[in-house]
């Protein structure tokens, strides 16, 4: 069978990892990642591949997304699914919200909402040690008093300003200029009389 002349790119691609590979030359992630900027996205795989079977969370994420987006390649939801998984399975938070995610509205795989938000909330529970951690209390009181010293701050601005405009309303309307210190003459008018 003849080969086509769009699996020629993914072919050379191929064949110049395996001989750069077999010389000593290590691909890796960041030499896929130009490529892939470059818009060869066959040559990006075929050194993505292999590191992520490897365990490499970046070129495993890198992987699911071309996939789940179609970027130099068919869209697959299946195929994402397992990059997002393999990434998620080593601690990588955003593909695990994703595969969280896909479950929840059946991309790729049926739908399954326990699964879902299993992987959705698998980070937050991996760290919830962190909340009782001596440091995290000690950053965390630290950042109320900041936010509690920048309100009183903000506020107390707040109150000067409106306290001149209150003073020059009043002003305005007594039709006195005050001198610093005297306060102004009021004239109490006598009460109206009723009838």
């Amino acid at each position: 069978m003849p080969i086509k002349l769009l699996h020629l790119p993914l072919l050379i691609a191929a064949a110049v990892g395996l001989s750069a590979s077999a010389a000593g030359q290590p691909a890796d992630g960041p030499q896929a990642a130009k490529l892939h900027r470059s818009g060869n996205t066959a040559a990006a795989m075929v050194i993505w591949v292999p590191l992520a079977k490897g365990g490499d969370v970046n070129a495993a994420y890198n992987l699911a997304v071309i996939h789940d987006y179609g970027d130099g390649v068919a869209k697959n939801q299946a195929e994402a699914l397992k990059w997002y998984r393999l990434a998620a399975e080593r601690g990588d938070r955003v593909s695990q919200s994703r595969l969280g995610t896909m479950y929840l509205n059946g991309e790729g795989t049926p739908k399954d909402e326990k699964e879902g938000w299993r992987w959705i909330n698998e980070h937050r529970v991996a760290h919830l040690h962190h909340d009782h951690h001596p440091q995290m209390q000690a950053w965390r009181k630290q950042a109320v008093n900041l936010v509690w010293a920048s309100d009183m701050h903000e506020s107390i601005a707040a109150s000067r300003d409106n306290a001149d405009q209150v003073l020059a309303e009043l002003k305005r309307r007594a039709g006195t200029t005050m001198t610093a210190g005297v306060a102004p003459r009021i004239v109490a008018s006598a009460p109206a009389t009723r009838n």
